[in-house]
This record gives C-alpha cells, structure tokens and sequence, in this order.
C-alpha cells in the first residue's frame, strides 16, 4: 500500500447487508481518527474469484469474509495460515502490495477472547466441554478448545455424519454424539456452547433440555440475535455463568483491524453499543 492511498477494507458475503462489521469497524475508524473505510461486498459465489483478484488493485489491503464463502478463499488465497487451514476456512483477509492473499481464521480467538474477558478464570482444560452443532463456526471453536487442552469435547449435531466428521479430522479428544443425545452430554461439563443457528431471530427454537448443567459451568452461544438467547436462559436457569456471542464478533475483528489499519483497538461498552444500534 502506498503512503497516499485511503485504506478500503469490506466484508465479502452473500446476503452482507444484515452485516454488523461495518459499524464495528467504523466505529474504531472514527474513535481513533484513521483515514479508512470499511464496506459491505455483496459477492455470489460464480464471481468470488475474479473480485478477490479485482480488491487489491482497487485499493483494498483486506477483507472480511463470511457466509457462503468462508471455505472457497481458502483455495483461492496465495498463502494460508495453519489456523485457517486446520479449520478449513477463513474470515480474515490480508492483500500484499503485490496483490497476493493472505488467508487466516481469527474466529476462534474472537471466541477466547471472549469468555476470558468476561470470566477470567474460565478454564476448559479443568472439565469435559460440549459443543452444539458441527459447522463452520464449531470448527473454530473445536481448535480452540483443543489448543487450550480441552480433555474431552462432546460434539452434538442434527446431521450425525457431519459430527463424525470432525472426531475424523481432530481426533481425541472430539468424541461426535447423535443429536437424540444431546442433551444427555452436558452432564459433567464444564464450558458448554452451541454454534448453531437455532434459537436466532427467523430460527427454529433451541428446545434441547439442558437440566443436565452443572451449576457453575460456562455456557456460551454464538448467536447475539437476540442478545439473550434461549440457549443462555436455560443454562442460566441451572446456575450456569452465561457469556452472550456479540463479544466474539466483536475481538474476532481485533486482529484484522490492527494489520489493515495499523492500530490495535479496544473491545468495549462504547463498541458493544455502536454494533447492537447497528
């Protein structure tokens, strides 16, 4: 990137508009004073190649990417990093001043960061874990957990194929459950977490019964529409410590924000505001 040029950064999606990274990161534009725009990219998929390789001679030094095309950057990036090849997708973008794409995955320390910011005892390594649904997202969460020495993580999903595929791609300690069981693997946990779409606004309700929690475990959810989700008031219900999924997109936007802009901002009360009023 040469001195004169403005930073443009987007988030590659298909639908975006629903997006809350651009007023995440124009917030932190605004609240550091940085010479940048952040902007929406409503990308289909047929053309998902030719725009990345339009972006940098654009002007463009990163993106964000979300759904559907999380999987394909990773095969049309120049360079991946072993945290988003481990997971098989990327969220995090860096082009080069030779136009090339750096690919990364920063969902799973949007997803640590987190919990350590609101319980900083949280400790996964301490107790079994259980993981609700088998998607993208659960694959960041799985890494994470294995990284932070998770001893065992019981791996519920509706489609049990999809579970059994990641206990084939991560190995022990992921054990995959079918979905009848679900509600059965939270006994003993002690971080439970669901990645799944159910109990979104527009989303079949979580109805798992989850009288199983051990008082005083973690339980997460990665939606934060609405903020306090079914999940979340059932597992509070049993005497769980609830964190709400809106700080995940929130510190995972830390990293890329720093290498496309240059500073290292904050995640706090002022962020949370701007992006719910988004």
């Amino acid at each position: 990137m040469t001195a004169h040029k403005i930073p443009l950064v987007g988030v590659i999606g298909a639908p975006v508009g629903h997006s809350r990274s651009p007023a995440l990161h124009g917030h932190w534009l605004a609240r550091y004073g940085l010479p940048g725009h952040y902007v929406p990219l409503e990308v289909a998929p047929e053309d998902l190649p030719e725009v990345l390789a339009a972006l940098p001679r654009m002007g463009f030094v990163g993106a964000n990417v979300t759904i559907p095309h999380k999987e394909a950057v990773v095969a049309l990036a120049h360079r991946v990093s072993d945290r988003a090849d481990v997971i098989g997708a990327a969220n995090t973008l860096v082009f080069d001043d030779e136009g090339r794409i750096h690919a990364d995955n920063t969902d799973g320390f949007g997803f640590t960061e987190n919990l350590r910011a609101a319980l900083p005892d949280w400790d996964p390594s301490s107790a079994p874990c259980a993981v609700f649904g088998a998607g993208g997202a659960s694959r960041a969460v799985i890494a994470a957990l294995v990284d932070l020495g998770a001893p065992e993580i019981r791996l519920a999903n509706r489609t049990f194929e999809r579970a059994q595929a990641r206990e084939d791609q991560f190995g022990a300690p992921v054990k995959a459950v079918p979905w009848e069981e679900a509600a059965q693997m939270v006994a003993g946990c002690g971080t439970v977490v669901n990645t799944t779409s159910l109990g979104m606004q527009g989303q079949p309700p979580f109805d798992l019964d989850l009288s199983g929690i051990v008082p005083g475990a973690v339980a997460t959810d990665l939606v934060y529409t609405p903020l306090d989700t079914p999940f979340l008031q059932a597992a509070r219900a049993q005497g769980a410590q609830t964190v709400d999924g809106l700080g995940m997109l929130l510190y995972q936007a830390v990293p890329g924000f720093e290498r496309w802009f240059g500073q290292r901002p904050e995640v706090d009360e002022a962020l949370r505001a701007a992006v719910l009023g988004a």
